[in-house]
């Protein structure tokens, strides 16, 4: 596990594979696999002291953390391109296709259905909603989930284009999409409260996450709490990325992460993300077919969850079809639609099987 530690941190520092959290992680990896610590040992008794990251970990184990990341999430993204064009909607919904083949898949293969839930989260590529959902169902599981989350969403210029270019033509991927049209600021402010009321009416489970995402995206948009709107986006995000980060790590000693269920979780984990992006892209080529030629399905991929990182590949592979496509604004409707999707995904699955 010492040497798995240490392969992340080289990953993470060497390569650059998402370090704001693979780095922590590989460190919490270490310090609880050290020997004799006892960083996230369990108080004997009401008089004697724990560890200092089993006390860090009760924000993972509550749910504090992740919600919070959430509170950063919504004070950075601008759902502006989804007002815009709100049947983004429908990609990032069907990227959310990933979740329910692992799901199939994990459940045959012998997993419980809550373990089985746990790791189709993954097909999400949202990192903090898997943590979520995972301490709710299979907490067991959660080092293992975590890195392959974390992983795939830091491979995504890896992962994705192959597929892209397998299930697109050329001519689709040199579409070139009319200007967004102009959002106004009332239409940004309202946006988090309906989205808000909407969701967690129809789904309570899922209101830590929508929540926290609203509220930090209406301290954004209100244009009147900025000292509050900096801090979410900054030092806030920050700290607990963190402590996510350490404790989420410190959970991978030996004895549960080095089993073979543990690869097979990997390989699981995979195949969400593969299939979540060829719902995205299916539902995009859907969408060119019905507007005759107007959407270009190459932003069906940024229907996964992982903001702006899915949107700037979507640009990246438009711009090698035709020098002067620009995609970015038109696939961040989608991606940040699929930060919602995968929430709503995760409160479906936690309303089914908690």
């Amino acid at each position: 596990m010492i040497f798995i530690s240490c392969v992340l941190i080289y990953l993470a520092i060497g390569k650059k594979f998402e370090p704001l959290l693979l780095l922590p992680i590989a460190f919490g990896m270490l310090l609880a696999n050290l020997p004799l610590t006892g960083l996230m040992a369990e108080p004997a008794s009401s008089k004697e002291a724990g560890g200092l990251l089993y006390y860090l970990y009760m924000g993972v184990k509550k749910g504090i953390y992740p919600s919070l990341i959430f509170l950063g999430i919504g004070a950075m993204t601008d759902f502006g391109p989804l007002i815009a064009r709100p049947s983004s909607l429908l990609i990032g919904a069907g990227a959310q296709f990933g979740i329910a083949v692992a799901f199939i898949i994990a459940s045959v293969m012998g997993f419980t259905p809550q373990e089985a839930a746990s790791i189709g989260i993954i097909g999400g590529a949202d990192g903090p909603t898997a943590i979520y959902l995972t301490t709710r169902l299979a907490p067991h599981l959660l080092a293992s989930i975590a890195v392959a989350a974390y992983s795939y969403m830091a491979l995504i210029p890896l992962i994705q284009p192959p597929l892209m270019k397998l299930l697109t033509t050329d001519k689709e991927r040199k579409v070139k999409m009319e200007q967004l049209r102009s959002v106004s600021k009332l239409e940004k402010i309202c946006f988090p409260i309906a989205v808000s009321v909407i969701c967690i009416l129809l789904l309570p489970s899922v209101a830590p996450l929508i929540g926290m995402l609203m509220l930090g995206n209406l301290f954004r948009e209100s244009g009147v709490v900025e000292r509050l709107s900096d801090t979410v986006q900054n030092a806030l995000i920050n700290i607990v990325t963190i402590f996510l980060g350490v404790t989420v790590g410190a959970t991978a000693v030996g004895s549960e992460f080095l089993r073979p269920q543990t690869i097979g979780i990997i390989i699981l984990g995979l195949t969400a993300f593969m299939f979540s992006t060829i719902g995205g892209l299916l539902i995009g080529k859907f969408m060119c077919w019905v507007t005759k030629g107007k959407i270009n399905p190459l932003i069906g991929s940024a229907g996964v969850s992982a903001v702006p990182m899915a949107a700037r590949v979507s640009q990246v592979e438009g711009q090698k079809a035709s020098p002067g496509n620009y995609l970015l604004m038109h696939a961040m409707g989608p991606n940040v639609a699929g930060v919602i999707g995968s929430a709503v995904a995760a409160g479906i699955l936690l309303s089914l099987f908690k």
